[in-house]
């Protein structure tokens, strides 16, 4: 699974953090992992909850990547920008349950953490047990078992709603302010992961002629 790793402007200082545990899990499961940034409170590169959101949006719609982690402080606002586009399911995420039934009840591919409210002692040690359980859920699997049946239903209803209420995401990309969408993907590195691992050509090359400025 390539999973990818998206932080907002407020919580930036905890991004190398966040990655190294990250690694930590994902790696010896076989999975690959993908830092996306912010990096640092001096980065240039300046994003927004909301901008995370779009970033996160592109990723998955772009099949750049099969699992999010993102967050802001209270992880809330960058939740719910995420579940403002086509094709994400976020979750919440505060501790290790919430990471195994956000897979297995919601099959979510993306979640988000509180990186500033109640982040502090053993907050490694919280973060790592979330990224074990999340990873060795079984997703969509359904919780408990006896009610796994309707979970997978209400998911596909979800999905089937969200296909309604939503734009296709080549839509949103064309059509939503240009300056905004520059702001989420103009991190340095992102050109180097993008590009390396989307697979919708179509979003591709409209990212990628919002990159050159034509």
């Amino acid at each position: 699974m390539r999973i990818a790793l998206v932080n907002e402007n407020s919580q930036a200082t905890k991004n190398s953090q966040i990655f190294a545990t990250l690694k930590k899990v994902a790696k010896p499961m076989g999975h690959t992992v993908f830092n996306y940034g912010r990096y640092s409170a001096e980065d240039s590169c300046e994003r927004t909850y909301v901008q995370a959101g779009l970033l996160v949006a592109i990723l998955l719609n772009a099949k750049a990547a099969d699992l999010i982690i993102t967050g802001c402080g209270t992880g809330e606002g960058a939740m719910i920008a995420c579940n403002a586009f086509p094709n994400v399911t976020c979750g919440l995420v505060i501790d290790p349950c919430d990471a195994t039934l956000a897979a297995r009840v919601n099959d979510c591919n993306a979640i988000s953490m509180p990186f500033a409210k109640g982040f502090g002692w053993g907050s490694e040690l919280n973060m790592e047990y979330v990224f074990e359980r999340l990873l060795s859920a079984e997703f969509g699997s359904g919780y408990p078992e006896e009610w796994a049946l309707a979970e997978k239903s209400n998911k596909n209803i979800l999905d089937k709603v969200k296909s309604v209420t939503h734009n296709d995401m080549l839509s949103i990309v064309k059509n939503i302010d240009q300056d905004f969408l520059k702001g989420a993907i103009a991190e340095k590195t992102f050109h180097k992961l993008f590009f390396a691992n989307c697979k919708e050509g179509e979003l591709s090359n409209y990212i990628k002629s919002v990159l050159e400025g034509k």
